[in-house]
């Protein structure tokens, strides 16, 4: 179904408003396309490029505005992405062109993600779990001075909303001599911020710190669903594998940097006693990002209840020991090349505060302070039926709303 932009419709928006203006990928009458969310509705691009509201742009940008998926988008780069927003929004402003409802249209991955790394970027998150397995050196000798991250699986990253199957694999039990192989029993999710490669870099040629920032195309909601004993049992001495590789969802739209640069800001200071970044991880232009997320749980009981879902913790992403654009060129450090689409993570964002804990591992400290639901159920991991929902936004008294939406994932048997 297809309507017309109305004049009024302008204002009143929840984050979705034309301040905002986020890419994703939808599937609507057989074929699949790009498009930018307009509060509760979906400007077509392909369609604007048939109807002749692009004329004018370069034909690389109208030509990647036809295609399925936003790789093409993301490779050509900032001059065009900003003239092409700006495009965007005069026609919003102008009511031209036609929406299509959300709810009338399917939603699907917006890039084609070729490579995916999830960083470990939260000092926060690091200690608390390192105080659970190693309570005299929570943190390693080299956190402060590496990002430190790993090269997950992208063919099991899905949109949020997919149903998130309970893995199988090996683990080994307090006291137990030989690993069984079973389903998971300590099912975890990860709140985290995901962020879009934009034009990249050839094999063998670094991105400065300087210019990361030209090469991130925006951001996304990531779960990185996780299961602890699996992952206990198998990371020594290579690190996460099966315990990670079984799903990692993502939200549908991609706000871009551009829309949340109101929201920059300086990076969080380092405590009395760390290390200054090497000089290739150090400049003045090097920025933080203060985007709120919180994660939100409930179980098959209180959905059957009624009751709303249960918040475990509200987080800021400028709590970060290490930036997006510190997490990319550290990436590329070594010459490994980046390419339009690819994904990394932030790992677990986690704050100073119990409240701002980003998984359940932190929140029940490995199981043994089990969480109380509302409906008298209790949780050290995730259950058969819990669904866990990620939001995020940005919010700033006489700044605009930004919202992220929402990422969420049942867990079924």
């Amino acid at each position: 179904m297809a309507v017309s932009i109305l004049g009024g419709r302008l204002s009143g928006d929840a984050g979705f408003g034309i301040e905002n203006l986020p890419y994703g990928a939808f599937r609507h009458g057989g074929r699949t396309a790009i498009g930018v969310r307009f509060r509760d509705d979906v400007l077509d691009l392909h369609a604007a490029v048939r109807g002749g509201l692009l004329e004018g742009l370069p034909p690389e940008t109208r030509e990647a505005c036809s295609a399925p998926r936003l790789n093409e988008l993301m490779s050509l780069g900032r001059p065009h992405w900003r003239d092409l927003r700006a495009r965007i929004t005069e026609l919003v402003r102008a009511g031209r062109g036609e929406l299509l409802a959300l709810n009338h249209v399917e939603l699907r991955l917006p890039a084609d993600i070729g490579d995916y790394t999830d960083f470990y970027a939260s000092v926060h998150h690091a200690t608390n779990v390192g105080r659970l397995f190693r309570p005299d050196q929570p943190l390693l000798p080299n956190y402060k001075w590496v990002p430190i991250g790993y090269h997950g699986r992208a063919s099991s990253i899905v949109i949020g909303g997919t149903p998130v199957a309970r893995p199988f694999g090996q683990t080994l039990a307090p006291g137990d001599d030989i690993p069984r192989f079973g389903p998971s029993r300590s099912l975890d999710y990860e709140l985290e911020a995901g962020f879009f490669v934009g034009p990249g870099n050839e094999l063998g040629q670094p991105i400065p710190l300087r210019e990361a920032a030209g090469h991130l195309f925006g951001l996304c909601l990531l779960n990185d669903w996780s299961a602890r004993d699996i992952q206990a049992w198998e990371y020594q001495p290579l690190g996460p594998f099966l315990g990670k590789s079984f799903a990692t969802s993502i939200s549908p739209w991609v706000v871009t940097m551009e829309a949340l640069e109101p929201y920059l800001v300086d990076p969080s200071p380092r405590l009395p006693g760390d290390p200054l970044p090497l000089p290739y991880l150090s400049d003045s232009a090097n920025r933080a990002l203060d985007v709120i997320l919180e994660v939100q749980l409930s179980s098959a009981r209180m959905r059957a209840a009624g009751i709303a879902p249960l918040r475990l913790s509200r987080n800021n992403l400028s709590d970060l020991y290490w930036t997006p654009a510190q997490m990319l060129a550290h990436h590329t450090s070594n010459g490994c090349n980046l390419r339009p689409g690819d994904l990394f993570a932030s790992g677990t964002v986690s704050g100073p505060s119990p409240e701002a804990r980003g998984c359940l591992l932190e929140i029940t400290r490995r199981g043994s302070e089990p969480l109380t639901l509302p409906t008298g159920e209790t949780r050290r991991f995730l259950e058969d039926g819990d669904e866990v929902t990620l939001r995020g936004w940005c919010e700033r008294e006489g700044l605009p709303r930004i919202s992220l939406g929402e990422c969420s994932g049942r867990v079924v048997g």
